[in-house]
């Protein structure tokens, strides 16, 4: 099944934390602090894979968490640094921020991107030790992994788009100007996702040309195929627009290139401005007369226009070249630029400070994990993790609700009162 949207959580791995530790040796006395760095956490890496042409694969699986680095030891020895985690996308994934939509990343060649950056690894107690302090009895906690909430939508790379209803004739086409091997049929919607074909001119002359899903009218409010094959021509440098000559489907071509004209308008205004050439096909099943109506139509539209027929290849090498021509001279496929992000809060600095009943309440999942690691017993440990209160806006939130000397504060299960 072909996908080209998918909605994924990613979890960069948290930093280990720092060790607290003593150097002990026979005969050494008062060895110092010898407590190791944890190591960094795993990044999240998007790479791009040739070989995928769909993002299939995220329909089962959504959320990829990195893994976190492991905690240092003594001897100041450091943890070991988590693995990347490498997720593998389509060549022209666009990455964009959930909530917001912007634009993280455009992956549309082979440099990896990375999505999601690993926490740094505490420091052990060895990074804290001066001249005052020779032994602390405290070390720095791992710094959370950056995460984010994105959305994967796949443009197809392509010089040329056949743009046209269903059946009338795109897949012909590009089976007999590539080596591509679309499935057709004399039905409608036979191509139900898109298929890339290089189509050579010799002498080092090619590009890119896309069959994709046909178009039926109201596809911009996503009936039929709707968005699913709008959003492939955004990167289309021209188009080639099919029509049938013969009316074979019951339809007027000319209603026909008038209603997707419509279409690629209302969906996005600057796709119908893209450079397009009409070929008009099937028409060894056309008479004299319909031929004529097109031809007056276009040349007053001042539109590039070809009779084809496409399964024995009539007409098709003076189309091939016409758009080779005009190729020349456009700009190269469409590139996004990554836009502003919004400012994420960093996890490790939420907090919900409160007062019930005359004491004062602190709630913050990542403080708990620094209480764990600081000594109640030790003076310089508590001073430690006073500047923590101090420096995350803890204590002047204290403060605006009112905490005085003598007040009572519970941290993660501890109870402490205030002293000026």
């Amino acid at each position: 099944m072909f996908v080209d949207t998918a909605k994924i959580k990613v979890q960069a791995g948290a930093g280990g934390d720092g060790a607290v530790s003593f150097h002990r040796e026979k005969y050494v006395a008062s060895g110092g602090p010898d407590g190791g760095d944890g190591g960094r956490g795993g990044d999240i890496i998007l790479q791009t894979d040739p070989n995928l042409s769909t993002l299939a694969d995220f329909r089962y699986k959504r959320s990829y968490k990195a893994q976190s680095g492991k905690p240092g030891s003594s001897g100041r020895k450091s943890g070991r640094g988590a693995e990347q985690l490498v997720i593998r996308v389509p060549v022209g994934t666009l990455v964009r921020e959930a909530e917001s939509g912007s634009v993280m990343a455009d992956l549309s060649g082979s440099e990896p991107f990375v999505l999601a950056k690993g926490g740094r690894g505490g420091w052990g107690n060895t990074h804290f030790a001066n001249p005052v302090r020779q032994a602390p009895r405290f070390a720095k906690s791992g710094a959370a992994g950056e995460s984010w909430e994105v959305l994967l939508e796949l443009k197809l790379l392509a010089d040329v788009g056949l743009l046209g209803f269903p059946n009338v004739g795109k897949s012909s086409l590009l089976s007999v100007v590539s080596q591509a091997k679309p499935a057709v049929g004399d039905y409608p919607f036979t191509t139900l996702s898109p298929v890339l074909g290089v189509v050579s001119l010799g002498e080092g002359t090619s590009f890119v040309m896309a069959d994709i899903p046909g178009l039926i009218e109201g596809a911009s409010d996503g009936a039929g195929l709707g968005h699913s094959f709008l959003r492939h021509v955004e990167r289309c440098r021209m188009l080639i627009h099919i029509i049938d000559a013969a009316g074979s489907e019951g339809r007027d071509p000319i209603t026909d290139f008038e209603t997707i004209n419509a279409e690629l308008a209302s969906f996005h205004p600057d796709l119908v401005k893209l450079p397009q050439i009409v070929a008009a096909n099937k028409i060894d099943m056309t008479n004299e007369e319909q031929l004529l109506r097109l031809r007056e139509y276009f040349a007053k539209k001042e539109l590039e226009y070809f009779e084809i027929c496409a399964p024995i290849s009539m007409g098709t090498r003076e189309l091939i070249q016409a758009a080779a021509a005009k190729l020349a001279a456009l700009p190269p496929v469409r590139r996004y630029e990554a836009e502003p992000l919004p400012v994420k809060e960093i996890k490790a600095g939420q907090f919900e400070a409160y007062e019930d009943g005359g004491e004062y309440f602190v709630e913050a999942q990542w403080l708990e994990r620094v209480l764990s690691r600081v000594d109640m017993d030790d003076y310089e440990s508590l001073q430690y993790f006073q500047r923590v209160l101090q420096t995350g806006g803890i204590m002047d939130e204290l403060f605006a609700l009112g905490l005085q000397e003598g007040g009572t504060v519970h941290v993660a299960g501890f109870e402490f009162e205030y002293i000026a």
